[in-house]
């Protein structure tokens, strides 16, 4: 498959938007909160180089209609795992930004034979990481604040590509309840058997700190290194902290390309 023509996938109750570019391995690309596939689009250029990548609008974002039922990574997973049946992939390598790591850390956790490297980005693994002023403002995300964001990108996006504009409101309620949610998924990065890099801007939602704890559940940072790597964590996981971004702009980095494609195509033909 070759097309930069967007494809809708009916998988798991849910008419799932997609766009497929590029030749050679493939990525599953999975975009943060009230964005969409189009969140790829500045570094697609370099992710594509060597790569075929499916870049997925996720439920109830971009041109993806919303369902009734939560906004809850793990169903979202149950999406793309779907989804990845749908298109015949064996194995590709996947990338979540945000909530895309949430949905992407759940897709390895629930489908270990679905993917072969993982790529969590600025995704936390437990709601008290996140500071408490960031915290309330999360608390404000609800459909009643669809009136002051008519001026953001997220908006202009939603309006321009939803199957409902309309909607807008409800995905802010949607998003709003789903954050309010606390969380704990120490257990399940524990679990993670793929090769896993942990990615993150050094001024991120939450401080350096948060990812390398992810990275100890991890085996990673517990020890010296050694010379040959023989103190490296044994699953290939690796840890990654981006200079003089934030969690608003990394996913445009080229920096975050590069670093993504240094650990996927490591020790690869």
């Amino acid at each position: 498959m070759n097309t930069n023509t967007g494809k809708y996938a009916d998988v798991n109750g849910i008419n799932l938007y997609y766009e497929i570019h590029g030749t050679g391995r493939p990525i599953v690309a999975l975009h943060g909160g009230l964005g969409s596939g189009e969140m790829f689009a500045q570094v697609m250029p370099q992710l594509t180089a060597h790569h075929q990548v499916i870049a997925v609008d996720l439920q109830g974002h971009g041109r993806t209609a919303d369902i009734d039922r939560p906004m809850d990574v793990r169903l979202m997973a149950d999406d793309i795992a779907a989804l990845i049946d749908h298109l015949g992939l064996a194995k590709p390598d996947v990338v979540g930004y945000s909530l895309g790591g949430g949905v992407a850390l759940h897709l390895a956790v629930r489908y270990p034979d679905k993917v072969e490297r993982l790529v969590i980005v600025s995704a936390n693994v437990r709601r008290d990481a996140i500071p408490a002023e960031m915290l309330a403002q999360q608390g404000q995300v609800t459909g009643a604040a669809a009136e002051f964001m008519k001026d953001t990108p997220m908006y202009e996006l939603y309006h321009r590509v939803a199957p409902r504009p309309e909607d807008f409101p409800k995905l802010l309620d949607k998003i709003g309840a789903s954050m309010a949610k606390d969380f704990d998924f120490s257990d399940d990065v524990r679990g993670l058997k793929m090769p896993t890099l942990i990615m993150a801007a050094d001024a991120d939602m939450a401080p350096p700190s948060h990812y390398v704890e992810v990275f100890k559940l991890l085996d990673g940072g517990l020890r010296d290194g050694g010379w040959m790597g023989e103190g490296r964590p044994k699953g290939g996981h690796a840890l990654a902290i981006l200079p003089g971004l934030t969690h608003y702009n990394i996913v445009y980095s080229p920096l975050f390309a590069e670093t993504t494609l240094a650990f996927l195509d490591k020790d690869r033909d």
